[in-house]
């Protein structure tokens, strides 16, 4: 038979639904609660932080830190870091039943969380040593900002909401992922020559590929390829190791190698910076407005570090507002990644069945609507559909499978 002939011999439609069916009934519905859940999610999280923020001016409290601030140094830098202080613990305390809630309690119920909720804190405490460090150095800088340029300052402060990113982007991997997780050497072997063969065909670093013990958090597969310059490094879950086979390793790891090869980081920075100032834009116009009509926050004006919960509250509502688009500037880079995936490491079934993993939490087949509006990755249904279209048109005589049901 021709090779075009083979070729048409393969139903991408039918192959499809051959790994969507794996996925059903109870199992599927769970899948779909949970991610819808975390849809509405995004929204009520912006409830709650609208209301602990317009909780912490209407009180007073805000303008209180200030003055305790104040009243302990002379030094306007000093003083807005003594204020973030307060004001990082307060909002972090104030926050706490709803993280409690959405980080432990509902990752619990889906029977996605591996921990005790004593380590669960212990994590969450460590997250809050590293904000009472990083919040007050950028609140420092922010308001030095407003207070050297008045009425540009939103320009600046989305330059240095970038610098922050970037900055945070090249630390993860090397000073903030080991305080959460143990880092070790993937062991000498095929797998891991397979992933430095991979690495060295791209240009990538691979002197180091580590894993990490996520499994002691939680029970999701991942993969990155992080970092910036020095800092860049190939980490892996051992979720992925336990949870996969070793085609599968591959394909998400050619996968997150697109992401770097592609140069995503540097491109949705970009696009980021963008964001931050079309958000700090607004802020700047509506934070004024919002504290000349109410003087009973006591809040002097936008100059005033008590402002700083009336600024969080605009840029919530924005970020809120953007989400769409945040999801579309990801999802696009995500179906790239795919993309270079399927054509670097050549497994379309494995990277089918990984698409069905994740799926175990991300809806596996919305409407179009949904998945444009809501996914900041393709669906599992997209991704499987593709890599389908991938094999029917890159291999020779490609056969149909069929894929087994999961078990882990």
């Amino acid at each position: 038979m021709p090779a075009a002939a083979m070729a048409q011999s393969f139903d991408v439609e039918q192959a499809t639904r051959a790994y969507l069916g794996l996925l059903h009934g109870p199992a599927r519905v769970k899948s779909d609660n949970y991610f819808e859940g975390q849809n509405w999610l995004i929204l009520w999280s912006a409830v709650v932080g609208v209301l602990i923020y317009w909780a912490m001016l209407a009180s007073g409290l805000s303008a209180w830190m200030r003055r305790w601030a104040e009243a302990r140094t002379k030094r306007k830098a000093l003083a807005t870091m003594l204020y973030a202080l307060g004001f990082t613990l307060t909002s972090t305390a104030l926050m706490l039943p709803w993280t409690i809630y959405t980080g432990f309690i509902r990752e619990a119920q889906y029977d996605l969380m591996s921990q005790a909720f004593g380590l669960w804190i212990i994590d969450q405490a460590k997250a809050l040593a590293i904000a009472l460090v990083v919040t007050p150095l950028v609140l420092a800088a922010i308001f030095a900002v407003i207070r050297r340029a008045p009425r540009f300052w939103w320009i600046w402060g989305a330059g240095l909401a970038w610098v922050f990113l970037m900055i945070t982007t090249a630390a993860l991997p090397v000073l903030i992922a080991p305080l959460f997780f143990k880092m070790s050497e993937l062991p000498e072997g095929p797998l891991r020559e397979r992933i430095v063969a991979m690495a060295r065909t791209h240009n990538i670093p691979a002197k180091h590929i580590y894993v990490a013990d996520l499994s002691r958090q939680t029970k999701r597969i991942s993969a990155n390829v992080s970092g910036l310059g020095p800092t860049v490094q190939i980490t892996l879950a051992d979720n992925l190791l336990t949870r996969t086979s070793p085609d599968e390793v591959a394909a998400v790891m050619g996968h997150e190698m697109g992401h770097y090869v592609l140069g995503h980081v540097w491109r949705n920075s970009a696009f980021f910076a963008v964001l931050f100032l079309a958000m700090f834009f607004v802020v700047a116009k509506a934070t004024p407005f919002l504290i000349a009509r109410n003087p009973r926050w006591r809040v002097a004006g936008v100059s005033d570090v008590a402002a700083t919960p009336a600024l969080l509250l605009i840029a919530t509502l924005v970020i809120t507002l953007a989400t769409p688009l945040q999801s579309s500037i990801v999802r696009t880079a995500e179906a790239e990644a795919d993309a270079f995936g399927l054509d670097t490491a050549r497994q379309p079934d494995a990277f089918a069945m990984i698409a069905i993993r994740l799926s175990e939490y991300r809806k596996l087949e919305p409407g179009p609507i949904e998945e444009f509006l809501l996914f900041d990755h393709p669906s599992g249904e997209t991704r499987i559909r593709r890599a389908m279209q991938w094999k029917k048109d890159h291999i020779l005589n490609a056969e149909m499978v069929k894929p087994r049901i999961l078990t882990s």
